[in-house]
């Protein structure tokens, strides 16, 4: 059982998919800051301030127990779901646009003509044969 399980995490497609996960996992850091950092302040500021992750709904307030601790508000933060939503659409626009230019560099390479297969030896020798005859 040890063999066969070193054969399949040794296989080439798990760990092409292994690096692929390390690497969407930075990339999804990448974006993230892209959207909080850079994306999110310039909307916000639009919409009067507005910082999508800071909306919520109060349901409950704040309100102090019998024993006198402090009892927090129930609250509905919608706009977490917001800013998760917006994320998600960066980050599927830009995973789309990757993989756009993929498949475009890949159809140039289809498209790219082929250099003719080189002849076997058999046919070069008898080409120059009949050139020496022709001679």
């Amino acid at each position: 059982m040890l063999k066969e399980f070193k054969a399949f995490a040794m296989r080439g497609n798990v760990v092409d998919m292994a690096v692929g996960i390390i690497i969407g996992g930075a990339f999804g850091k990448i974006v993230s800051s892209i959207v909080n950092d850079v994306i999110m302040p310039p909307i916000g500021m639009v919409l009067g301030g507005v910082n999508f992750s800071k909306l919520a709904l109060t349901l409950k307030d704040a309100a102090v127990d019998a024993a006198g601790n402090p009892v927090a508000a129930v609250t509905l933060n919608y706009g977490n779901f917001i800013q998760t939503t917006v994320d998600f659409l960066i980050i599927a626009f830009a995973i789309f646009m990757m993989i756009k230019a993929m498949n475009k560099l890949v159809k140039k390479e289809e498209a790219a003509p082929a250099a003719p297969p080189a002849p076997p030896k058999s046919e070069v020798l008898l080409e120059e044969i009949r050139d020496l005859l022709k001679k």
